[in-house]
């Protein structure tokens, strides 16, 4: 991802806020310092699923589709806004109890999986509505299983997560795109 969208936005820091407005899937993306990274907005009535996402001064910058109109673990492509270029790729692994997402680069080579925290939460929400009061939770993994990050969801009206990277996390730029988009496809 040498020169790409992903590679052009900066994410130095090692704690992230996402913000989901309160109406429809609409997110923003902050820094530790409060300055908006990024923002994206589900488009609706799309026969696929597709997210772009803006720069802080409104450009769009890549957007996250689905590969196909329907499936029930799917294929999600990040692509270049400017080229149409593959640049990575979010798999959802088919589970009962927990959420799994695998991020590979566009070439299928693993660089990162995302996955819910707490197989009896996972029962819960499986069953009932009232568990979405309580917030989501994430691990980070490497390509070796090490734990690189989490993304830990907030109380409050509307969607809120925090995600911390270790610092020397790689992909960044395609964790931050998963973790936005992933939100939004579990319905969290």
């Amino acid at each position: 991802m040498s020169d790409d969208a992903l590679s052009r936005i900066d994410f130095p820091d090692r704690k992230y806020t996402l913000k989901q407005k309160a109406v429809r899937n609409a997110y923003k993306l902050y820094d530790s310092e409060e300055n908006e990274v990024l923002s994206a907005k589900q488009k609706l009535f799309k026969v696929k699923e597709e997210f772009p996402f803006t720069d802080p001064e409104g450009n769009e910058v890549f957007s996250v589709q689905a590969e196909q109109v329907l499936d029930i673990a799917g294929d999600y492509a990040i692509i270049d806004s400017g080229t149409d270029e593959k640049l990575a790729v979010l798999k959802k692994e088919f589970t009962f109890l927990v959420q799994k997402w695998k991020i590979q680069d566009s070439e299928g080579n693993f660089l990162a999986k995302i996955e819910s925290r707490g197989k009896l939460m996972g029962l819960f929400r499986a069953f009932s509505d009232l568990a979405d009061i309580f917030p989501h939770r994430y691990t980070i993994e490497d390509s070796n299983g090490d734990q690189i990050g989490i993304i830990q969801g907030k109380f409050s009206l509307r969607d809120r997560y925090v995600i911390e990277l270790d610092e020397n996390a790689e992909n960044r730029e395609a964790i931050m795109a998963a973790a936005v988009t992933i939100d939004a496809l579990e319905g969290n």
